[in-house]
This record gives structure tokens, sequence and C-alpha cells, in this order.
């Protein structure tokens, strides 16, 4: 009776041929998914941003605190127009409509955001601004711009 006896060093082992553990991240579909990310928020930004298209003036003074409901805006653009959120609207209608707005809203305490472009006519927004106090609205709040630079 005979016994065969592999030794160790005779190559038929597993172990030698074995590939070594590789040890390194494939970044390639991180990079891949985070390009796609990249071109949907390019894509979408400019389209989140709605309302009337002004050239806000731009002051030195902090921000307002905000309410969790969608705030009141009016705007006043270069041409003159009025608008209560994106909707246009005639100087004579203008307390009327606003009136109805924040009575189902929260009466005259309702804050107004006046936002007016800063190459607007200053007549029509001083009319604009003297029809809300003269209609009993107590609450405006005029909307700037962050100054840059100093």
């Amino acid at each position: 009776m005979g016994m065969n006896v592999a030794s160790s060093s005779g190559g038929g082992g597993r172990r030698s041929r074995r590939k070594p553990v590789m040890a390194e991240i494939n970044v390639t579909p991180m990079v891949d998914v985070m390009l796609v990310l990249l071109i949907i928020f390019m894509v979408s930004a400019p389209l989140l941003t709605v309302g009337v298209p002004l050239d806000l003036p731009q002051t030195q003074a902090k921000s307002l605190d905000q309410n969790d409901q969608k705030p009141l805006q009016m705007s006043v653009d270069v041409k003159g127009k009025v608008f209560i959120n994106d909707a246009e609207v005639a100087l004579n209608d203008l307390v009327p409509k606003l009136k109805a707005i924040t009575d189902a809203r929260g009466g005259l305490e309702e804050r107004i955001y006046l936002r007016a472009d800063k190459k607007a006519d200053y007549g029509t927004v001083a009319k604009v601004m003297g029809l809300l106090s003269g209609a009993g609205f107590k609450k405006l709040a005029l909307v700037t711009e962050v100054e840059q630079g100093s």
C-alpha cells in the first residue's frame, strides 16, 4: 500500500493560485451619478425662479422673519405695471382685490411685501403705497437685495 503525499512546495496547493484582494474603490459610478445630478440641477434651477422679473435696489438692511404661509407680494415693474403675486392688476382694482385676498388670509394685519424695480417711476410706487395706506393696510415691507461689495 502506497500513499501519495503532496509536498507543500510542489505547486499542487490552492493558495498559491489566488488573486490578490483588490483594495481600491471604484468611483466611476459615483462620478456618473454626480454628473447626472449636476445636469438636472443646472437645468431646473432657472425654472425655480418665478415671479415678475425686477432689478431690486440694494441696501444693508437685515431680512425680516417670515411665517410658514406664502407671503403676499406686490410688484411694480419698470413700465409701471402693478402685480399681486404674479397676476397683473389695474390700479383701480388694486384695493378691492387686496381686501378680498387679505380677508381670506388674515385681515388688514397681513404683511404685504412690496417689490419695485429700482428704475420704476417713484410716483407709481408712492401711489401704490398711498392706496395701501389709505385702505388701512398697516404692515408694508419694501423688498430689496443685500448690497454687494462694502
